[in-house]
């Protein structure tokens, strides 16, 4: 029975080491994405390989680095992870679902934990991956802060909402 296994590769050497698995008769998949409009590997350093029966050679195949295992066999990865990826293949490239929300410079935003919990501030762009920072006013001035993205929301646009209630009358 074949299952897909995991490669870690030298870095910048994955082309290679798949073209020489492929040598070998393994069946491989390195999936690529577009990112502004370059094109990367989706998990760097990093290749799938089936192994039907044996996977010492792939060990020794120069520029692989290790197999990822589970004690002394090959972490065995579920075909159903695989398949969602490939699903997701358009022209050769994996395509990577957008961010659940995407704030505007300017917006206003609600700090909805923490310690600014409540509080109202315009938000000022993405700091690192995972922080924020939201121009506060607090004390009379105004303060940026970094925040973790889970801590904010945007706050709905309440203009066009009165302006569509004064239409109505």
């Amino acid at each position: 029975m074949s299952f897909w296994a995991v490669a870690q590769c030298e870095s910048q050497h994955e082309h290679v080491v798949r073209l020489l698995l492929m040598r070998q008769q393994f069946e491989t998949w390195m999936p690529r994405i577009k990112h502004r409009g370059r094109i990367a590997l989706l998990f760097p350093s990093y290749l799938f390989v089936r192994i039907v029966d044996q996977f010492y050679p792939i060990m020794w195949t120069p520029g692989v680095i290790r197999l990822l295992m589970a004690g002394d066999k090959p972490a065995r990865l579920k075909d159903e992870i695989v398949d969602n990826i490939r699903k997701r293949e358009v022209g050769g490239f994996v395509k990577l679902p957008l961010p659940i929300r995407q704030l505007k410079v300017g917006q206003k935003v609600r700090v909805i934990s923490g310690s600014f919990n409540g509080h109202i501030g315009l938000y000022q762009g993405q700091t690192s991956r995972d922080r924020e920072r939201v121009l506060l006013e607090l004390l009379g001035q105004a303060v940026a802060v970094e925040l973790p993205g889970k801590d904010i929301a945007p706050l709905p646009i309440v203009a066009k909402t009165v302006a569509q209630a004064q239409r109505l009358r």
